[in-house]
């Protein structure tokens, strides 16, 4: 029964290192093993519970979805304040509104949209990576849909065709401005 603890309390101990929390009662290796391994393993369950139910929380920010269309903002910190969008599969064009509510110049920290498989999402953006204005190649077969590249305090749109995105997916929407995709993308998708 003692091992059981022992191993118990290694196997909390090394979970929460992991997360980068500490657990005191498992440092204290010095101490007598049936003592501290009683007492740390309750006290480690509660540290782990909040912070599994606090991610999905943080994690998820879905956009408002009215009449077809919505409004996506992005800002001078390289973030879209939305990162998924569900189209109603009763729609068959669906707009988006990207609005940049920073307010540094297009050339300097500009946003666009763009629309495409997930298995094509680095491809596109390398291969946009030189080609302004844009940053999005000329016909690119592999581009659902875009939007133009815009700065601080501007305004653009696209329309697409909803059965684009229905099958053969999944699909993403993300900023081909050079170096931001790996922070500005999200999911899209239609139920």
């Amino acid at each position: 029964m003692k091992f059981r603890q022992i191993l118990l309390t290694s196997a909390i101990a090394l979970a929460l290192s992991a997360c980068g929390q500490s657990n005191a009662p498992a440092s204290d290796s010095a101490a007598p093993a049936a003592a501290p391994a009683a007492e740390a393993a309750p006290a480690a369950a509660p540290e782990a519970a909040p912070a599994a139910e606090a991610a999905p929380a943080a994690a998820s920010k879905p956009a408002t979805v009215a009449n077809c269309a919505t409004t996506i903002e992005a800002n001078d910190q390289m973030q879209y304040n939305a990162d998924s969008i569900t189209v109603p599969a009763s729609c068959t064009q669906f707009t988006i509104n990207l609005k940049h509510v920073g307010t540094m110049a297009a050339n300097v920290m500009g946003h666009n949209m763009v629309i495409a498989a997930q298995t094509d999402m680095e491809g596109i953006d390398q291969d946009g990576a030189g080609v302004t204005p844009d940053h999005v190649k000329a016909d690119d077969a592999r581009v659902i849909a875009h939007t133009k590249v815009i700065g601080g305090g501007e305004s653009t749109s696209m329309t697409f065709d909803v059965a684009k995105i229905k099958t053969g997916g999944p699909f993403k929407f993300f900023c081909s401005f050079p170096g931001h995709m790996s922070l500005m993308q999200g999911s899209i998708q239609v139920q």
